[in-house]
Order: C-alpha cells, then sequence, then structure tokens
C-alpha cells in the first residue's frame, strides 16, 4: 500500500512532550505499539485492515523513535513513563478506553499498561513475546548469566554509546541484517552463531546473514525505517533495555499478578522470543485468565504482523470484533 494512503498522521502531548501517531478509521479505539528496532510503520498493514473493520486504529511512533519526543535523560524510558504516554493517547483522541495491541517490546509495554491502568485499556493483544508478570531475579543478573564465553545482546544493549558506535555508521544496512537474521524465511540455519549473542569483543553484525532481504521487508519499506533511525539516532530505542531494571522496581508491587481482561496472543514458531518464553505461554491459565485464544503461526519468525500480514489480520479482526462492547 501506498506508505500514507488513507492515513491521519498527528502530535497528541504526553508526559513527556509529545507522541506521534498515525489514524485510520472509527469505531472502537485500538492502539497499536511497536517494538525493537521498528516504528508505527510496522503495522502499516493492519491499520487499513481494522479501520475496514469498523475500529479507529491508532499506531504511534513510541517515545524515542521517530517523530516523537527524544527525551535525553536515559531514565525517562521506564515502563510507567510509556504506560503514561499510552494513557495521554487516549486521553487526546477523546477516548475513555481502548484496546491496546503491541508487538515486540510492545507487547510487553501492552501487556504492563492493561496491568497498571485496567481501567483504560480495556484488552490486550501480545504479538511474539507472551506475558510474563513482574517479579523473579532482578533482570541484569538473569542476562548476564546467559550465553557462557558469549554475551547475550540485551546486556550488550546495557552501556549507552557501545551498540549506538555498531549501529549508527551504516543504519540500513545494520537493520537489513537484524531484521533478516530474525525473519523465517533469511534467519541463520541451525547449527550456525546464534545471532542473537555477540562474541566477546564483537558485534552482533557479524553474525547477521548477508545477500537478500526477507519476503516481507522491500527496498521501500527498508529505505523508510532507515530514515527514521538516520534521522534519529539509536539512542532513544535503546535506552528502552536500559531500563529494564528500573522496570523491576518500579513495578514490583504487581509482582505475580495476572492480567484479567480479554487477550490474545500470536507467536512464530520460528521466533526465539516465542519459544525461549514458552513456559510463560504454558502458564497463560494463570496468568492471562482472559485469553480468548494464543496461536503459533507455523514457518514464522519475529517480524510476525509483517510476515505473515493476513493471518494475524483475520486473528485481530475476529479477536477484536467478539469483545464486548
Amino acid at each position: 500500500m501506498p506508505q500514507d494512503a488513507g492515513l491521519t498522521h498527528h502530535l497528541v502531548r504526553s508526559p513527556a512532550g509529545r507522541i506521534h501517531l498515525v489514524e485510520q478509521g472509527s469505531g472502537p479505539l485500538v492502539l497499536l505499539v511497536h517494538g525493537f528496532p521498528e516504528s508505527w510503520y510496522s503495522w502499516r498493514r493492519q491499520l487499513p485492515v481494522l479501520a475496514a473493520a469498523g475500529f479507529r486504529a491508532v499506531a504511534v511512533d513510541v517515545r524515542g523513535y521517530g517523530r516523537s519526543s527524544r527525551p535525553g535523560d536515559p531514565a525517562a524510558y521506564r515502563m510507567l513513563d510509556l504506560i503514561d504516554d499510552n494513557v495521554a493517547v487516549v486521553e487526546a483522541l477523546g477516548e475513555q478506553s481502548a484496546v491496546i495491541v503491541g508487538h515486540d517490546w510492545g507487547a510487553t509495554i501492552a501487556a504492563n499498561s492493561a496491568l497498571v491502568r485496567p481501567e483504560v485499556f480495556r484488552a490486550v493483544g501480545l504479538l511474539s513475546v507472551p506475558y510474563s508478570p513482574p517479579g523473579g531475579p532482578k533482570p541484569s543478573e538473569v542476562f548476564a548469566q546467559m550465553g557462557g564465553d558469549e554475551e547475550f545482546y540485551v546486556s550488550y544493549f546495557q552501556e549507552p554509546g557501545r551498540a549506538e558506535s555498531e549501529i549508527e555508521p551504516d543504519v540500513r544496512g545494520w537493520l537489513a541484517g537484524f531484521y533478516s537474521a530474525l525473519s523465517a524465511d533469511t534467519m541463520p540455519q541451525p547449527g550456525t552463531p546464534d545471532p542473537h549473542f555477540v562474541s566477546r569483543g564483537g558485534t552482533l553484525r557479524e553474525r547477521f546473514p548477508q545477500g537478500r532481504l526477507p519476503g516481507w521487508l522491500g527496498e521501500r519499506e527498508l529505505d523508510f525505517y532507515a530514515g527514521e533511525f538516520e534521522r534519529t539516532g539509536l539512542t532513544g530505542a535503546l535506552n528502552r533495555y536500559r531500563n529494564m531494571d528500573r522496570d523491576w522496581s518500579d513495578l514490583a508491587g504487581f509482582a505475580g499478578a495476572p492480567v484479567p481482561q480479554p487477550s490474545l496472543f500470536l507467536g512464530g514458531s520460528r521466533d526465539a522470543s516465542t519459544m525461549w518464553l514458552s513456559d510463560a505461554v504454558k502458564a497463560f491459565e494463570t496468568t492471562l485468565p482472559g485469553l480468548a485464544a494464543s496461536h503459533i503461526l507455523d514457518d514464522c519468525g519475529h517480524w510476525i504482523q509483517q510476515e505473515r500480514p493476513d493471518e494475524v489480520n483475520r486473528l485481530l479482526v475476529d479477536w477484536l470484533a467478539s469483545l464486548p462492547g
């Protein structure tokens, strides 16, 4: 679809400044929240379909991304601030409640928005990353123990400037490799070095596949993503990872808490985020007591709504249509 066909772009005020959003359609509000390293544009194949189905579909640039505000303080990217942003979007649009749907980090942001502000977020859809209640060991300690002689990418992202120095000299090439590394049709073969880990003194990029883009990503789409990050840099996006221990402290009062609202989970059978958290999926009966369905799409990687848009759209629309008004 053309980049802006039928879409309305505007800015709304949030506690930290401004949130850029893209809107299409009218009806019950559905707020779409992207992950790393993405954009509102990751929902380009969902916006017109949701609008045609009778929903007011709104995709945001998360704080730190695109045309939304990018505070300089790394601590301004904690989960509670992102939840406040989502509430501010709903209020600025003149609504009292919304269904919130997120992918990757957006799924975690969506789940915690529903957990902390259930009076605003009446239902939650999660793509790729299942809900795990707050609590447990401190995240930095867990990730530091992963990988043995190698470093898990989340730990690699912690030091300000380190990942930026790898990515920003060639944003377009890095993004192409990262998207390819996690896509079902281009990801590295079993037995080859895992692109989620970094050799000591190495870079993530060393393990990215080279030579072709995944089927869902054309040159024009890649140009859009690259243009956004070439303009903004990667620090705002990476600051989300740099707040995981703050989130652990901030959400301690919700340790072990379920999200009782109506919910939906969609994952890919070849997505490491879904597979690594398979125990969280198994626990949904307890952690997501309002779950309508959990679907694992065969031969699908991490970028689920872009790799398999028709399937995801059908499942989303059917679920949304089933929700009480």
